[in-house]
């Protein structure tokens, strides 16, 4: 298959490329291709080229592309009730809320749309808990390498050094501590702080899990100085890493959860969950115009309710295992080592910085993957992969290491 980014184009193809380059706003270097279609495991673009998408619109399309779950749920609401707009309950609203609390540990929810806007909330409501039970503290702990979103706020939680420069002056109250060094946390914790905030599993850092000892640490930690913990499940909820939620995996309960991404299955749609003790805002202190908007609860519940009624979680740790034995079976060939992560949310290490390289040879292959720093691959297929997907997925990764490694 040639280079999508190369070769011949149709004059419709050219035209939108030049239409992308002279009106999109510059924000990501995207390759020359016009994306038209998707159905499960694949996406064409506008010269027909089919790609095997491991990364599922970025950890976003649970059920796969356009799955019919999905379109049924658009077409039924949007004939019925489209907007009513944030200050009304609304049916589907009320039926999402009801359905994910029951499904975890939590009480309250807040719908917003994506992944920044739920961890803005979180943050939001552990500052209001520092204001009327900890004397005003406002300070919230983060991790080296997490990852919590792009508005400015969140830029200043995310724990990447190469971002604290930008967009000055950052907003103030953050402070940044090693992942998986229960003591730095300790020693971080002052009178000043009203919550830790960590992901679970470090995605946009390189998947690298929690420790259990770690997370039960940091659960006794908050507990002793009644302070907030908030799990940042946006990439790691909803099945990815083989349960539902990934603070299943470590025998404790988060004070607050921010879900996204695979909870619409590509819709946008995110969600802060929280204990009824921690039920504080007052009207006006926090809402939003979509919020529980009505087509967005209504594919939020579907798309729930198949990875439950599927047992997507108990298959994403099948296939995970799976994904991770099969890249150990090539690791000595290629130099790979790594081969880590949770579920379908996987990463290896390369023996050369040639990350960029090895994601643009793979697409030339018809094959999504990514690579979230040059030496790192990560893998977040759909939950709903199969095996003869994965080995298709194992085939096409085999012939751009082949191209671009010293193997």
């Amino acid at each position: 298959m040639p280079n999508p980014a190369v070769g011949s184009r149709s004059p419709e193809t050219l035209q939108l490329i030049e239409a992308a380059e002279q009106s999109v706003l510059f924000t990501a270097a995207r390759p020359a291709v016009i994306m038209e279609k998707g159905e499960g495991m694949y996406l064409w673009d506008t010269e027909g080229r089919s790609y095997l998408d491991f990364i599922g619109g970025w950890a976003v399309n649970a059920l796969g592309h356009s799955p019919q779950v999905i379109q049924e749920a658009l077409a039924e609401q949007s004939a019925q009730l489209v907007n009513a707009s944030p200050g009304f309950y609304n049916k589907p609203m009320v039926e999402f809320a009801k359905q994910l609390t029951e499904l975890s540990v939590f009480n309250r929810v807040f719908f917003g749309s994506s992944g920044s806007e739920a961890n803005e909330s979180a943050l939001k409501l552990a500052r209001k808990y520092g204001a009327l039970h900890r004397g005003g503290a406002y300070e919230i702990i983060t991790t080296l390498g997490g990852f919590h979103g792009r508005t400015l706020a969140m830029m200043s939680a995310t724990g990447k050094p190469y971002w604290e420069p930008l967009f000055a002056p950052k907003v103030p109250g953050f402070r940044h501590v090693p992942f998986n060094d229960l003591e730095a946390m300790r020693d971080a914790i002052s009178e000043r702080t009203c919550a830790v905030m960590i992901e679970p599993v470090q995605g946009e850092g390189g998947v690298h899990p929690a420790d259990l000892a770690y997370v039960q640490g940091l659960r006794e930690l908050c507990d002793e100085h009644g302070i907030l913990l908030i799990f940042d499940e946006i990439q790691t909820g909803l099945g990815r890493t083989g349960k539902l939620f990934a603070y299943e995996h470590y025998g404790i309960e988060p004070d607050i959860m921010t879900l996204g991404k695979g909870i619409g299955g590509g819709f946008p749609l995110s969600a802060m969950l929280t204990k009824e003790r921690y039920n504080l805002f007052e009207p006006g202190e926090q809402g939003g115009t979509y919020t529980g908007q009505p087509l967005a609860m209504a594919v939020g519940m579907a798309v729930v309710g198949a990875i439950v009624e599927q047992q997507l979680s108990d298959h994403a740790k099948e296939l995970g295992d799976y994904i991770q034995a099969e890249l150990s079976s090539i690791a000595a060939r290629y130099q790979l080592s790594g081969i880590r992560g949770m579920g379908l949310l996987l990463a290896f290490d390369l023996p050369q910085p040639k990350g960029p390289e090895l994601v643009a040879a793979a697409m030339a292959n018809g094959l999504i993957i990514n690579a979230p720093s040059p030496s790192v691959i990560r893998l977040m297929p759909p939950l709903i992969a199969s095996h003869s997907d994965v080995d298709e997925m194992l085939k096409r990764l085999r012939l751009a290491l082949d191209a671009v490694l010293d193997a």
